[in-house]
């Protein structure tokens, strides 16, 4: 079978006749070159199905769902909150936090993010993309930007925090509870010092230094997704 896999966000189910958009069937047919009776898969939050081109028409793909690959995932939930950063950087940054299996973005303005505003639909494409390249399934949510305080009132988590000047080295995964746990990476300049506060004051927090190094945001998401995959596997 082919190894194409893309994210379509309707219900499937075996027998189900459909199209493809505009920008997935250009892909399909330009790109890959896919024809008529050749297999390719589909995939949602309900599991991955086999597909066959049916025709093509006008350049839109239609095809017919052939039989259930894969169920659901039982996935952990593994929270990101970070500060926007240029573009390059951040959409490097959210590819890889989604195939290191990252299951919600939350983007937060802090006292000294310079960047304050983001693209949600390039970094939702990104997101996809990341999805079909790393053969996960469930599709990561992006939340809208907010604030510190709003972040921490509004959300029940294990909160991970990525401190300079924290002493310890090392995540005890035995002091958090079932709830879902969120790493938290401060902006380019770093955490303000009435922020420290305010989150290491925050119920279910674990503070931890990843390097005697200061790390570009982008390399501290990777180390630190990386440090809770291995604690938590």
């Amino acid at each position: 079978m082919s190894n194409i896999r893309l994210f379509f966000s309707n219900s499937l189910s075996t027998d189900l006749i459909d199209k493809l958009d505009k920008f997935q069937s250009h892909y399909l047919a330009k790109v890959m070159r896919v024809k008529p009776n050749e297999v390719f898969s589909l995939f949602n939050k309900n599991g991955e199905w086999e597909a066959k081109v049916l025709r093509i028409t006008k350049s839109i793909v239609e095809f017919k769902i052939i039989k259930k690959l894969r169920q659901k995932e039982n996935f952990k939930e593994l929270w990101l909150a970070f500060s926007p950063i240029k573009s390059n950087y951040q959409n490097f940054m959210i590819q890889k936090a989604t195939e290191l299996g990252i299951t919600k973005f939350f983007p937060i303005i802090f006292d000294r993010t310079i960047v304050r505003k983001i693209n949600k639909e390039r970094l939702q494409k990104i997101i996809i993309e990341a999805c079909e390249q790393s053969n996960r399934i469930n599709v990561p949510s992006l939340e809208s930007t907010q604030n510190l305080k709003s972040f921490l009132k509004k959300n029940s988590m294990n909160l991970i925090f990525t401190d300079l000047n924290s002493k310890n080295k090392n995540i005890n995964k035995s002091k958090f509870s079932n709830k879902p746990v969120c790493i938290i990476i401060g902006p380019e300049g770093d955490f303000s010092e009435a922020e420290r506060e305010e989150i290491l004051s925050f119920k279910g927090v674990q503070a931890f230094k990843i390097n005697e190094n200061i790390l570009r945001s982008e390399t501290a998401v990777i180390s630190t997704i990386s440090i809770v995959n291995y604690v938590f596997n």
